[in-house]
C-alpha cells in the first residue's frame, strides 16, 4: 500500500495586485470600459495616472511557484519561513479554500483546517452546533459526533460557554474550540497554521502532546509555526519556503538551521532602519543595535553590553525594551525586559536616545546563538525585529575541568562548589 497520502507537483499560485473592484456597480463598469478602450481609469488616483506608476491591474506576484514535496502517512511535516513566504497559500491550497494557478495535489483522505482563528465557525451558532457542522463537514455521522463531543467540550475547557453562540468567545476560545473539533474528530490529515500562537502556553503545551498522539495513531499532521523549538520536538522533517521558493527539505534540525542562518545579520552595529526582519506593521522606532563583541565573538562568564537605539516621534509611555537571545534550533534561552530589571529608564521617553542594558557575566554555553529585539509599552507591543545579529560564544580561559564541556549538556553554565563529607 502506498503510504504517501499528500503528494504536491509543481505547484503555483499568482495573484493580482491592488483594488479587485469598487464601491459601486457604475464605477465598476466605468473603469472596465476605460481599460478596454485603452483610457485613462476615471476611478484611479491621480498619482497612478500621472506619476507613471505602475496600474494596479497590471500588478502580479507568485505567492508560491513551482512547490513539490510529498507526505507520508503518520508523519508531522513542519512548514516554516518568514511572513509573506507563502506558507498559508500553500495550505489554502491544500485546504481548497483556493485554487492553485498551476500544478497538481494528490490527497488521500479527508483533511481538518485550522487555517486562522475562528475558520469554519458560523458565529451566530453556538459552540455545541459548531461541533456538530464541523462534523458533518468532515462526512461524519451524528453519532459519531456525540461520541466525541464530550472529549471535545474537555479538551477546549469551555465547558460553562458551549451554549454561547461563538461571536461571543474570545480569541484564546476560538483556537481551543477549533483545535479540539479538528484533532478529536479523526481527519486523516490535519493542517494547522499559526493559530497556536493565540493560546496560552498550558494548551500550547497540551496542543503539541495531542499532534504527537495524532500522528502515532497514523494520521498526519502539516504544522506551520514560527516557534522554532515547537517545530524540533514535534516534526522529524521539515520544508523551508522563502518568497514563494521551496529551498530546502530535509531533516527538522538542518531546515530550521538554515532558517536562522537566512535571517541573520554578521555585523554587531546594525542600523535597524528598513531592516528585513522587522515584523511587518510596526514602525522603525528602534533605530539601531550594537554590543561590545569583537567579529561577533563573545566570552562565557565575560561582561556583554547591549545598545539600543530610539527614535520617538511620539511620547511613549512606560516603554519597554525587550532582548530576547535564542539558539541555533530557535529556543529562547533567556530574555532581558527593562521594565521588570534594575533600571534608570523614565516613566516616558519622547525624541532619540540610546539603552544601554549590561549583562554583568555571560551565562551561555560555547555555540552560535541569535538576538532579538521588541519594544512594548504596557499592552502594546510597537516594534519586533527578529535575528538582529548573531553571537558566537566562547571559553577565554577554561579550567582543566571546562575542556569537556560544551553546550550538549546545555544552554547555560553555572559556577558551583562540590565538597565531599566522609563519615567512615
Amino acid at each position: 500500500m502506498n503510504d504517501v497520502v499528500i503528494r504536491v507537483e509543481k505547484i503555483s499560485k499568482e495573484y493580482r495586485l491592488g483594488v479587485i473592484n469598487y464601491n459601486t456597480l457604475s464605477e465598476n463598469l466605468q473603469s472596465n470600459f476605460a481599460k478596454f478602450f485603452g483610457r485613462e481609469d476615471p476611478n484611479s488616483k491621480i498619482d497612478e495616472q500621472y506619476l507613471g506608476q505602475e496600474k494596479k491591474y497590471n500588478t502580479r506576484f507568485w505567492a508560491l511557484k513551482d512547490i513539490s514535496f510529498e507526505v507520508r502517512r503518520g508523519e508531522i511535516l513542519g512548514i516554516i519561513g518568514r511572513n509573506g513566504a507563502g506558507k498559508s497559500t500553500l495550505l489554502k491550497i491544500l485546504s481548497r479554500v483556493t485554487a492553485p494557478t498551476n500544478g497538481i495535489i494528490k490527497v488521500h483522505g479527508r483533511i481538518a483546517s485550522l487555517l486562522e482563528v475562528g475558520t469554519g465557525f458560523h458565529p451566530e451558532l453556538t459552540g455545541r452546533e459548531n461541533i456538530f457542522l464541523n462534523g458533518a463537514i468532515l462526512g461524519m455521522r451524528k453519532h459519531e459526533i456525540e461520541n466525541k463531543f464530550d472529549e471535545i467540550v474537555h479538551f477546549a475547557e469551555i465547558e460553562k460557554f458551549i451554549d454561547t453562540p461563538v461571536k461571543r468567545y474570545s480569541s484564546g476560545m476560538y483556537v481551543r474550540l477549533a483545535f479540539a473539533v479538528a484533532a478529536h474528530l479523526e481527519p486523516e490529515i490535519l493542517l494547522i497554521d499559526e493559530v497556536l500562537a493565540v493560546g496560552d502556553a498550558s494548551f500550547q503545551k497540551k496542543c503539541l502532546g495531542k499532534m504527537s498522539d495524532v500522528a502515532k495513531e497514523g494520521r498526519t499532521v502539516l504544522f506551520v509555526s514560527h516557534n522554532m523549538g515547537a517545530i524540533t520536538s514535534l516534526c522529524s522533517r521539515a520544508i523551508l519556503i522563502e518568497t514563494g521558493l521551496l529551498t530546502r527539505d530535509d531533516s527538522c534540525s538542518i531546515v530550521v538551521s538554515e532558517y536562522l542562518a537566512t535571517g541573520k545579520s554578521h555585523n554587531t552595529s546594525d542600523c535597524l532602519i528598513n531592516h528585513p526582519n522587522r515584523t511587518k506593521g510596526y514602525n522603525e522606532l528602534l533605530t539601531y543595535f550594537s554590543t561590545n563583541s569583537n567579529d561577533n565573538v563573545v566570552y562565557y562568564g565575560e561582561p556583554l553590553i547591549c545598545k539600543i537605539g530610539y527614535s520617538f516621534n511620539e511620547k511613549i509611555v512606560i516603554p519597554q525594551f525587550v532582548i530576547i537571545f535564542f539558539n541555533i534550533l530557535g529556543v529562547k534561552v533567556f530574555t532581558l525586559i527593562s521594565d521588570y530589571q534594575k533600571n534608570n529608564i523614565p516613566n516616558f521617553l519622547v525624541g532619540t536616545g540610546e539603552i544601554i542594558c549590561n549583562i554583568p557575566a555571560l551565562p551561555l554555553m560555547p555555540g552560535e546563538y541569535s538576538i532579538s529585539l521588541m519594544l512594548w509599552q504596557p499592552g502594546q507591543k510597537l516594534d519586533e525585529i527578529e535575528n538582529v545579529t548573531d553571537l558566537h560564544v566562547e571559553w577565554r580561559n577554561r579550567e582543566i575541568g571546562q575542556f569537556n564541556w560544551d553546550n550538549s549538556m546545555g544552554l547555560v553554565y553555572v559556577e558551583a562548589d562540590w565538597k565531599c563529607i566522609k563519615y567512615d
